[in-house]
């Protein structure tokens, strides 16, 4: 997760959210933003090779610890975004939107969100919960009720999220080729 689950359950807008709610929003923003930006943020310094049987890793590193984001690639099967669960010992178990199946390699690399894209995730999960109902709306007068709604489109607005809200993401933009 780009954010973990205790920030935004302690935050006043998210107060009495159910944290699996909570979990559902959090991977949609992170795969917009990978998407958008072609950038997977992974560090692969922080990379091991290891076989996976009955759900588990069999294999650990020092990289790696509970609550941590990992991406699991090159497995055919496996690949996908993970969180660390687990490690006891040399096995390491990972919770996810799917079942590890069991493969003879893996490649898991840790991913490394930096500070200033956590802060912009914490921003848009803000301005969703507390604006996603008025989009749309330039402006409001209530006495004569008159509402004006400006154009959505390319120029003030990117994946449904105010082109302002998403300035963070422009140094990690990758090209796409």
């Amino acid at each position: 997760m780009m954010v973990k689950i205790e920030t935004l359950a302690g935050m006043e807008e998210f107060k009495g959210m159910d944290a699996a709610a909570l979990s559902v929003k959090l991977e949609a923003v992170e795969s917009l933003i990978r998407s958008y930006t072609n950038n997977s943020f992974q560090d692969r310094s922080m990379r091991i090779e290891a076989p996976s049987m009955e759900g588990e890793l069999l294999g650990s590193s020092p990289y790696f610890e509970p609550g941590d984001t990992v991406q699991v690639s090159r497995s055919g099967i496996n690949d996908g975004l993970y969180v660390v669960k687990e490690i006891a010992g040399s096995v390491t178990r990972l919770s996810g939107r799917h079942k590890l199946y069991d493969c003879p390699v893996n490649t898991v690399t840790k991913v490394v969100y930096p500070a200033d894209v956590q802060k912009g995730v914490i921003d848009m999960m803000v301005w969703e919960k507390n604006n996603r109902q008025k989009v749309g709306i330039k402006s409001e007068t209530l006495s004569r009720h008159e509402v004006t709604y400006f154009d959505q489109d390319s120029e003030n607005q990117v994946m449904g999220y105010p082109v302002s809200l998403l300035g963070f993401l422009k140094p990690y933009i990758k090209p796409r080729f």
